[in-house]
This record gives C-alpha cells, sequence and structure tokens, in this order.
C-alpha cells in the first residue's frame, strides 16, 4: 500500500493518543487507533486509508463486504457492532477481529464455524458496563461466568473486552470498571474511549481507541 501526503485530521488523533499515553506514563505504541468507517462514503475513506491508516472498524457486516471486498491486503478489519448468528460465516470471512461476542448462543456458533475453518479471529467479550436494556453486551456481573463458558465450554481463545459507556454518563468509571474485570480474568486488552473520550480510556488502561467522528467528521444520515 502506497502511503500519500499525511491527513491532518489523523495526525491530530495520533497525537492526541501520545500525548494521552505519555501523560499516563504508558507508551504511545501500546495503543492501536481503529478508524470507524460506518456509513462514511470511499471518499472520505481514502485520505485515512492513503495516509497509512490501515486499522478500521464496521459496524455491519454487509455493509463492509460492500466496501471492504477487493480491498483488504494489508488491513486489520474489526467488527464492533452486533454480530447476528447467521452472519457469523460471513464475518469470519472477512474480520481479523470480533469485538462483540456477548451471548452464549454466539459463543457456541463461532466455536462450530472456528472449528470448521480450522482459523480463529481475535475475540473481544462486550461489556454492557452501564447495564443499559437497549445495548448488547454482557452485565459486568455475569461477565466472570461467561468468559469461563467461552474459554471451558466453548474452547474459544479470548483476547480482551470492549465497552461502549452510556452517553450521560462520566466514562472513566466505566473505564476503570472494564479494566477491573481485565485484571481478574486474564485480559490485557481492552477496546474502550470514542472520539469523545479516548484521552480517558488511555489513561485509564485501553490498548485499542474507536474513532470515527475526529477522523472523518459528523457521520453521515442514514435514510430509515
Amino acid at each position: 500500500m502506497t502511503v500519500l501526503a499525511p491527513s491532518p485530521a489523523l495526525l491530530a488523533v495520533t497525537d492526541r493518543m501520545a500525548k494521552a499515553a505519555r501523560a499516563a506514563g504508558r507508551d504511545p505504541a501500546e495503543v492501536a487507533l481503529v478508524a470507524v468507517t460506518k456509513t462514511q462514503a470511499w471518499e472520505s475513506i481514502e485520505p485515512i486509508l492513503a495516509a497509512g491508516q490501515s486499522r478500521f472498524g464496521e459496524n455491519r457486516v454487509q455493509e463492509a463486504q460492500t466496501r471492504w471486498t477487493g480491498r483488504r491486503e494489508g488491513l486489520e478489519l474489526r467488527l464492533i457492532g452486533p454480530l447476528q448468528t447467521n452472519k457469523v460465516r460471513d464475518a469470519l470471512e472477512l474480520f481479523d477481529v470480533i469485538e462483540t461476542l456477548d451471548r452464549p448462543k454466539l459463543a457456541r456458533v463461532l466455536a462450530d464455524e472456528i472449528q470448521k475453518r480450522g482459523a480463529a479471529p481475535r475475540l473481544y467479550v462486550e461489556v454492557n458496563t452501564g447495564e443499559e436494556p437497549q445495548k448488547a453486551g454482557v452485565a459486568p456481573g455475569e461477565v466472570d461466568g461467561f468468559v469461563a463458558a467461552c474459554r471451558d465450554e466453548f474452547g474459544l481463545v479470548l483476547e480482551g473486552l470492549m465497552c461502549v459507556p452510556p452517553v450521560n454518563e462520566e466514562p472513566a468509571m466505566h473505564f476503570a470498571l472494564l479494566a477491573k474485570i481485565g485484571a481478574r480474568n486474564g485480559l490485557a486488552r481492552l477496546s474502550m474511549g470514542m472520539s469523545a473520550d479516548f484521552e480517558t480510556a488511555i489513561r485509564f488502561g485501553a490498548t485499542s481507541v474507536r474513532v470515527g467522528q475526529a477522523l472523518f467528521g459528523a457521520r453521515p444520515k442514514v435514510s430509515a
């Protein structure tokens, strides 16, 4: 992939990430940037891609297929939106990382498909730290049992945890909670922090941050 002129937006985000990491006594290289491209036009994505960004996050399998088929070489794609069990096979063909493992049925289907393929994506358990009924994710009090089931019952190898804090609450306490859950389950990788709060997430141990608006501007509205 040819790297062209730097993207001002990408430089601004990576600079903020580096400053946040150093302020927390961390190596900036410990924190990965996931550029969230859901609903974005290719014309908006291309400059970020051309500037050297190689890690992207998508919310929907079908949308990601349309956007990235034929453009996958050298990239890491992460599914950061809910995964339906009937889309697991397609997801495994496209994504390197699935960050939204959140229920036993999905774990079982993933395990079956991984066994058939003989290869697995990196897996994160999504934690609903705010216990919001409208959101996916495992409740904090149920994570330990779910992680154990994924490992012992389904034979899945887990890499980390992911969360999306409630919009009307201080995110720091949610990031601290995710880090605590991760530590006691031996999961050091934490996907947390978005455009409005990724610096706080880095302070609390994020190893990847998911940034869309700060890179691409406001997300285009999608008609119902």
